[in-house]
């Protein structure tokens, strides 16, 4: 083979190899999406659990930061118990919502074409107050 055909296998690799790399950074940067998807769906679950287990009416910082142990980027959330101004013996559940999520990708398709962050849907979960028969005083995931 000669010297300049040589070269030119090399910029064809090149060029192949930059296309590979920018198709397998956009398969995982989506497989990234569907992860903040899943752990913002699993995270209004364990939020309204927490809510519902541990009778935490007042405060909507400790449900947040439970649903924060699982993903770090939640900001803004509602804890809105049914019916609205009940107490810990007259509340019938909880509904918890995830509102203002949002996605940056890194990949450099998704990132050229849209640089802003891309808004996910809105997470909600509603709960009643005996899910999982668990006494409505316990401890047991409210520490």
């Amino acid at each position: 083979m000669s010297r300049r055909h040589q070269g030119a296998s090399t910029v064809e690799f090149a060029l192949v190899l930059i296309l590979f790399l920018t198709f397998l950074l956009g398969i995982t940067d989506f497989a990234r999406m569907l992860f903040t998807w899943n752990a913002a769906s699993e995270a209004t679950r364990a939020g309204a659990r927490y809510a519902v287990v541990c009778d935490d009416t007042a405060s909507q910082a400790l449900v947040l930061a439970k649903m924060r142990s699982l993903l770090p980027q939640i900001t803004t959330i509602d804890v809105a118990w049914a019916p609205a101004g009940c107490n810990s013996a007259t509340c019938e559940g909880v509904t918890v919502t995830i509102t203002g999520l949002n996605y940056q990708w890194i990949s450099p398709i998704a990132g050229a074409a849209a640089l802003a962050p891309i808004a996910m849907p809105t997470f909600s979960t509603f709960l009643p107050r005996e899910i999982m028969r668990q006494d409505p005083n316990s401890a047991a995931i409210c520490s």
